[in-house]
């Protein structure tokens, strides 16, 4: 009796733990069922915000062709278009930027299909409320500016703007001269079409955030605020180098940009005192959406230091309207409509001139008599002072032209 009860209650204890165990799994299981449903269910509820609006909120930081692929591949323009809407669906904010050995132009020009010859293009399904030129001073550069065709396209069709790109390159093995290229680039370019806004812009720099839009300001505007190379930060006031935007009000007004600044320096901070002379200010996105990477590399061979910068920049109340867009001379040799840009070579001549006179006729030239005393900008002086700190805490001279 003692012996049946003992197996019986074995049994019981046995079956038990089987049930335990049974139930364990069946929830295990449960468990299992209900968060494989959870999960579709998101990912289906994601797909159909993607495809309802391609907000910033859909896309996060990365890929700038990312969002391009629900672009429509066929223009549709006539009388009947639609305006883009003033905010871009397409705009996504902050953008990876990294800089692969292997790319090539051809593998940029694949990716940009839209972009027709001359590095032209418009929003295949809207009218642009924006026409923005984008200048380019440029000079043996082919590897920078493979990199920034690559991002700077796509850049601007999320942005849904009308654009073309131009780039001035400078003939000859002469001292390059930045500002006059971009003079060069503002007549060239307002000659073929009646743009809007011309952005100047540093083949090495890179945006990294497609809410700086590349339209122009009621005042001149400075991009390029927040560099890598700076610490993403304002390195002094008055800069107003790498990527600025003016209207062909605001060029004219100022007399465009500087002839006479050879060599690396200087320029960039003439054109900050013409724009402030002219009676204008500088406008500026903010420290987090005007922010971009610099490709790194040294000082260029024929972009020497310009020596003469400080003692130039002094002198800019009384030469502004003297030398500038009312002085600019150069020839053009070719212009190219390639597949991604314009390219416009020229011949800007040396400091000596256009087409400088021999030894002989200078002799023979009459002497000119001294001009007085220039009377220096106000507070010049101690921003120069800061720009010269602020590169010499660097390796090398920021060369970012």
């Amino acid at each position: 009796m003692i012996t049946i009860h003992s197996k019986l209650r074995y049994l019981f204890m046995f079956l038990g733990i089987q049930l335990v165990v049974m139930a364990l799994l069946s929830r295990e299981g449960y468990q299992k069922r209900v968060t494989y449903f959870i999960r579709i269910f998101r990912k289906s509820d994601a797909a159909s915000l993607s495809g309802k609006n391609h907000t910033a909120a859909s896309f996060g930081p990365g890929d700038v062709y990312a969002n391009l692929s629900h672009l429509s591949k066929a223009h549709s323009h006539g009388d009947d278009m639609p305006f883009c809407p003033k905010i871009s669906p397409f705009v996504g904010g902050p953008i990876h930027v990294s800089f692969p050995s292997g790319l090539t132009l051809t593998e940029v020009q694949r990716k940009n299909q839209l972009v027709a010859r001359g590095g032209r293009y418009r929003p295949p399904d809207c009218e642009a409320r924006h026409r923005t030129a984008i200048v380019i001073p440029h000079r043996n550069r082919e590897h920078h500016l493979k990199f920034l065709l690559y991002y700077l396209h796509p850049f601007l069709q999320r942005q849904q703007l009308n654009y073309r790109i131009y780039v001035i390159h400078q003939a000859g093995n002469y001292t390059f001269n930045r500002a006059k290229l971009m003079n060069v680039g503002f007549r060239e370019a307002m000659r073929e079409e009646d743009w809007d806004c011309l952005f100047f812009h540093d083949v090495d720099l890179i945006p990294e955030d497609d809410r700086n839009t590349y339209v122009c300001d009621s005042n001149p505007k400075h991009a390029a605020i927040a560099m890598d190379k700076f610490g993403y930060k304002l390195p002094y006031k008055m800069y107003f180098g790498g990527v600025s935007a003016l209207t062909p009000l605001h060029y004219l007004k100022m007399n465009g940009f500087p002839n006479n600044y050879w060599g690396w320096g200087g320029e960039d901070d003439d054109i900050g005192v013409r724009v402030s002379l002219a009676g204008m200010y500088i406008t500026r996105p903010s420290l987090k959406v005007g922010r971009y990477k610099m490709i790194k590399h040294k000082l260029d061979k024929g972009n020497d230091v310009n020596p003469k910068r400080f003692n130039m920049l002094a002198k800019t109340r009384q030469t502004w309207k003297l030398d500038g867009m009312n002085t600019v001379d150069y020839e053009i040799i070719s212009r190219q409509y390639l597949p991604l840009y314009t390219n416009i070579t020229v011949n800007i001549g040396t400091e000596a001139g256009l087409h400088p006179s021999p030894p002989s006729a200078k002799a023979a030239a009459k002497p000119v008599a001294d001009k007085p005393a220039e009377v220096p900008v106000k507070g010049l002086a101690d921003a120069a002072a800061k720009q010269e700190k602020a590169h010499s805490e660097k390796d090398s001279p920021p060369n970012n032209h």
